[in-house]
Formats: C-alpha cells, structure tokens, sequence
C-alpha cells in the first residue's frame, strides 16, 4: 500500500512552487515528518515531509518542476521491497542502429554498443541525480571518482562535457563545412545554472521597483562616536540582563521610528490612486541567505525595546541562514532597513522593498577627518542613504526624515525624549 506526498500549502496567495531537491531516493527509508523534499517559492524555500514512516516510492517530479498546491509529487510505499527486486534505475537507453542488409552480422554486432549497465538510483546523492537528469548522462557509463568509486556531479559534468565535445560521424558524400573559429582549447569552467525561484523573484521585484517608482536616493554621514561609546559601556550590562548582545541595529530601529512619526509618509504605500499611511511600523529587515536576499519583518518595531527589537532581528538572521523562514515571517512590512555595512560596502543606492516606499542603507564605519569646533578631528563615520519614492515622499521630507535619524544616533539621549 502506498501513500501520497502532496505539496503543502505555502501561504496566502502562493498556489506553486519549484521542486529544488529531492532530500530521499527511491528505495530510501523515512521516518514519519522527515523532510524528503525541499521546495522553493517566491520568498522562501519550504521542506516537504513524509506524512507516513514507509519507504520512499515513485517521484513524480524533478527538480526544476513547477508544481501546484495539493498536485501528488510521490509516493511512500508501506514496506521495503522485496529481496532481489529491480533497483531503480538511472539510465539512457542507446539508439538501436537500423538493420543492414548489406553489412555482415559479425560487422553489426560490432557496430551496436554495448548496453551500459543501469545504476541504483538510491546509491547516488540528490545532487549527482539532479545532474544526471540535466545533462541526459547514463550514470552507468561514467567511471567514479569519489568514495569506493561513487559517482559525483563533477564526474557527471565531465562526462557532458565530453559528450557535447565529441566530433560528429562524418557521412560520405557530404558536402564539407564551412571553416569555423578556433575555438578556445582547454576546460574553462563555463557552468550554466537555473535561477531558482526566489532569485527569479527578487530579480522581477527589484526590476519592477525601478520600472514603476520615481526612485531618488538622498546621503548624509552621521557620526557614530556617541552610540559606539554607549555600546561599550553597557554592553555587558545589557547582555547579562537580557541575554542578548547590543548592537547598532536597535539604535538606528528606534531611530527610523522617530523619523516615520514626523514623516509619516516614510512608511506609507501607494495603492491604486489612494496612499495608505500605517500607524504602526512593521520593519523589514534585508539578511543575506544562502539562497539570496529575503526580507522578514519585525512586527510593532515602534513599541519595542532595545532588548526585543535585538532578539527579534537576531533570530530572524539566524533563522534566514538555516532556511527555516515562515511565509508569515516575510509578510507585510512598511519600512526596510539594509545594512550592507557587515559586507565593507562604503555607500550605495539601496533600492525599496515594493509596495514600501523608502528603505534606509547602513554602511561600514570608517575613522575620518572632520571639523569640529574649527579643529579637523577623527571620527568613526558612517555614510547612510535614504532611497525613496518620489511619487509620495518629497524631496523635504526625505532629507528631513534622514536628518532626524542622524541627529539621534549622534545624540541618542533623543531617542529617550522623543525628540
């Protein structure tokens, strides 16, 4: 007896998603709520798990396949086969050439390659199958190289490669080919490989962003030595009380909130021929991910502590580099802040999370020259850049609004007095 696998339901308004990997083969045993598949979406990717403990059966997509909410994609079958039963089998069967009357039997025989010899799939990993399937490689035909002669997916790219390399029988009577360009000798590496679907994602919203809102980009630099010289003396402090370490990102949160209760239109949204105004501040957060940027929320930020809105952004990177996002995590949102600071970036022109309007971009903190009191000192300096969209927000608000956060990090005894 065997039991379906069906996609899972994947969140408000997604009805598909892509197979990104098989994580079980045929013939492999599950547990009951082990994952056996991993699915990517527009946002996030999502693991599939058995619904019953068996062995894994048919797979009814591969990976690359799109797939509906609730489609079948497999089968868990109830019991291990039977002892001496057919292996699964990975292989491309080779044209049979056609009968000659003219050419002798021993000849023929010859001439016919032999069959190649069909692999299990359950000995191969997820990813030697998935480039099996891509490349139209008979896993039978290709020598090992890995562990007691395993398979691996550079063996199999080889083998592509020198099957696409391979020069054409040439046919008696054709007419010669015109002469073509040397072309480069040696492996190059060239590797081409499918976009995933949040990649394709982030590529039509961050293009769709450009192509529908009047972006503008305002700078300021703001002096970190207040903020820096808080953080050191309370951090231990802080952290042995709350047990989470201080960092920048709670100052400049509470300082975006101050900004968006004076310039509200900082957190609001177009839509349609209206302009929606929150009054709340639900902050996106960009986190780079193995998988590419995503953006979940940190609901309420406005009322938040220092303590909360750090545990909060804390575990939402922790859980974006371990791939267990929610859709309910990346939901919503009316104000992004970006802080490609924690790669070395020195300035650049953030770009909004559509349908905001304005995401603020930290960057990395450098000494610098500058004047104080008419005397040329050294500061800890970050540059920070507000990109906006000027169909709702003014050219006075957005400097205005960026402004007001300057001041309370290189002040933050205003972020106490809501000033």
């Amino acid at each position: 007896m065997s039991s379906e696998v069906r996609v899972p339901t994947l969140g408000e308004s997604v009805s598909e998603a892509t197979i990104g990997e098989w994580l079980k083969a045929p013939g492999e045993a599950v547990t009951l709520d082990e994952p056996i598949a991993s699915l990517e979406t527009d946002k996030v990717a999502v693991e599939v798990t058995a619904p019953v403990a068996g062995v894994m059966g048919h797979q009814l997509a591969k990976p690359g396949d799109n797939v509906l909410v609730g489609a079948v994609i497999a089968t868990i079958e109830d019991s291990v086969p039977a002892a001496g039963a057919e292996p699964v089998a990975l292989r491309a069967e080779p044209p049979v050439p056609p009968a000659s009357d003219t050419m002798p039997p021993r000849v023929a025989a010859a001439a016919a390659p032999a069959a190649p010899a069909p692999v299990d799939a359950a000995a191969l990993s997820p990813s030697v199958r998935r480039a099996v399937l891509e490349h139209g490689i008979d896993p039978g035909s290709v020598k090992g190289t890995g562990k007691d002669g395993r398979l691996t997916k550079e063996d199999v790219v080889s083998a592509a490669q020198n099957k696409s390399a391979a020069p054409a029988p040439a046919v008696v009577g054709a007419p010669a080919a015109a002469t073509a360009p040397a072309a480069p000798t040696g492996d190059r590496g060239e590797e081409r490989v499918r976009m995933t679907r949040l990649r394709q994602t982030i590529a039509r919203r961050l293009k769709s962003a450009q192509d529908t809102a009047a972006l503008l980009t305002t700078f300021n630099d703001c002096d970190m030595s207040a903020v820096i010289a808080a953080r050191d003396r309370f951090k231990e402090a802080f952290e042995k009380k709350h047990g989470v370490k201080l960092g920048f990102m709670s100052f400049f949160a509470k300082a975006a909130c101050l900004a968006i209760r004076d310039i509200p239109s900082v957190n609001a949204q177009i839509d349609g021929e209206e302009i929606v105004y929150f009054p709340y501040v639900d902050l996106s957060v960009a986190v780079s991910a193995p998988n590419g940027l995503v953006v979940p929320v940190v609901r309420n930020v406005d009322t938040m502590g220092f303590a909360a809105i750090e545990k909060a952004i804390g575990d939402l990177g922790s859980r974006a580099k371990d791939g267990s996002l929610t859709m309910a995590d990346m939901a919503g949102g009316t104000f992004t802040i970006s802080n490609g600071g924690v790669f070395g970036g020195l300035m650049s022109t953030p770009i909004i999370n559509p349908p905001q309007s304005a995401v603020l971009g930290l960057h990395r903190i450098e000494d610098r020259p500058v004047v104080r009191d008419g005397q040329i000192v050294i500061r800890p300096m970050m540059y920070l850049a507000l990109s906006y969209d000027h169909r709702l927000i003014d050219g006075r608000e957005a400097v205005t609004a960026l402004k007001t956060i300057k001041e309370a990090i290189e002040d933050p005894t205003r972020l106490l007095i809501d000033l």
